[in-house]
């Protein structure tokens, strides 16, 4: 998964500049080059922080999303759990949390979900 943070790393990198260790980002050139990057990311974190400014009126939260499932924690003035499988539900309309076969597959994700938080110092 490229994201638009990955640009600054790549344009460095393209002209001979090392990327700063506490830059965020992944320099693009090994996509590239090859297949599939060493190292790359399965996953990717976010953060939705606007409610309630935006334009949606979607409550604060953060995730992780993978190429198929996304893990979302509703926050602030809730405290709400939200899995969505997105190869079966790319409208994301049905919601998997409470689902006991799911439970493994929660608990992975919540941990790398603390791992990308972590990572990213949040």
């Amino acid at each position: 998964m490229a994201l638009n943070l990955d640009l600054a790393p790549t344009f460095l990198t393209l002209a001979g500049i090392a990327p700063p260790a506490d830059m965020q980002g992944l320099p693009l050139q090994n996509v590239w080059t090859r297949n599939k990057a060493k190292n790359w990311r399965n996953s990717v974190y976010y953060h939705y922080y606007e409610y309630p400014h935006g334009w949606h009126q979607v409550k604060k939260h953060y995730g992780v999303r993978t190429e198929r499932y996304k893990l979302i924690h509703f926050y602030d003035d809730i405290d709400a759990w939200e899995l969505y499988d997105l190869k079966k539900d790319p409208n994301e309309l049905h919601n998997l949390i409470d689902n006991p076969k799911q439970q493994n597959r929660i608990l992975t994700l919540k941990a790398e979900l603390n791992n990308l938080r972590a990572q990213y110092r949040v």
